[in-house]
């Protein structure tokens, strides 16, 4: 009873933003249900569960970390500047292809760039994009 729209929650094992919650009355049997409609974070595919409002429901843990991106290879994946000074390499670009473009030629015109970094249950995807600065 304590998820609520714009909230997580675990669906068949992914982490989601949840859409839409409904709440039903309880049977002639027992519990209220709760109905959910979620999209899941990396995929942004539409899943749905109905739990019974008494059981407890799993919520994943959402990172959001900024990076600055340092470089693009050719194989499409990316290479960050962390916070502590190193770098993080293990990261592709987004499979949104406006994502990709704004990074690319914000970095082909030499400017900051600036990812979002959104992780969960061992996920990792860059989810937005930010140019800061000029160019040269």
């Amino acid at each position: 009873g304590n998820i609520r729209k714009g909230g997580h929650i675990v669906i068949k094992g992914r982490p989601c933003k949840v859409v839409e919650v409904s709440t039903s009355k309880t049977g002639k049997h027992g519990h209220a249900k709760c109905h959910f409609v979620a999209i899941d974070i990396f995929t942004a595919k539409k899943l749905e569960d109905i739990v019974p409002s008494s059981h407890n429901c799993d919520v994943p843990h959402v990172n959001r970390v900024d990076y600055q991106l340092i470089d693009i290879s050719e194989d499409g994946f990316v290479s960050l500047l962390t916070d502590s000074g190193g770098t993080k390499d293990d990261l592709k670009l987004p499979t949104d292809d406006n994502l990709a473009a704004l990074m690319k030629s914000g970095f082909e015109e030499g400017k900051d760039v600036v990812v979002s970094v959104m992780s969960s249950m061992g996920e990792e995807q860059i989810c937005a994009v930010k140019e800061v600065g000029g160019g040269k």
